[in-house]
């Protein structure tokens, strides 16, 4: 339907609005005329979009050096927040994860489990119902064993990672997401050495 054929309509709603309601009621018109008159937004949460709701997600990572990595995490959503910016929508979510480190280590081992919790915020334009979105976030790391491999050693087993990605959202409800992300890990200069690791990421995560 055009947005003249609707326009018209709505212009006698506003001038006619006691008649017409009293229509609604007699006709059974009334739930017609409530939908046509709702923001989209209400049209799209009516629909099921799960693009904002708890997710699982698995995900594959690589550094230089020989690094790689593998990693289990679930995100939840900052209940009913959000904000309006530039034309689009602001979400936010926690990250929590469990990531298994593998590189060529400088010690008697070549592996360390990351354990981690970032708050993340993302935004979608086209108000919020584009299926693209671009997302940063900061967040505090801890590793059961220090960083360390041939070409360069963390001094502390907590550090930060900061990252920023960009995704897309597909599937029935909005349900599936695939994301792309680098990520900087480092203890901040707390204390040295601090060589800092660079990570690029891709993710799966389904919503429900």
């Amino acid at each position: 339907m055009s947005t003249e054929s609707l326009r018209t309509p709505l212009r006698c709603a506003v001038r006619h609005l006691p008649k017409l309601a009293l229509l609604a009621c007699v006709a059974g018109a009334a739930p017609l005329t409530w939908a046509q008159q709702q923001p989209v937004a209400n049209t799209t949460e009516a629909s099921g979009d799960l693009s904002h709701s708890t997710s699982v997600y698995v995900q594959g990572s690589w550094a230089r050096h020989g690094t790689n990595a593998a990693t289990l995490g679930a995100t939840l959503p900052w209940g009913d927040w959000k904000k309006p910016l530039w034309g689009g929508e602001m979400r936010g979510y926690w990250d929590v994860y469990a990531t298994r480190l593998k590189f060529d280590g400088a010690r008697d081992y070549n592996h360390t489990w990351m354990f981690g919790l970032t708050p993340t915020v993302r935004w979608r334009g086209n108000e919020g119902y584009s299926p693209w979105f671009v997302e940063a976030g900061v967040g505090l790391t801890y590793m059961t064993d220090r960083y360390i491999t041939v070409e360069k050693e963390f001094s502390t087993s907590f550090n930060f990672a900061s990252h920023l990605g960009v995704g897309y959202s597909f599937g029935e409800h909005r349900r599936h997401e695939v994301q792309l992300r680098v990520e900087h890990v480092s203890n901040a200069g707390i204390k040295h050495p601090n060589p800092g690791e660079n990570f690029a990421h891709l993710r799966y995560a389904y919503h429900f």
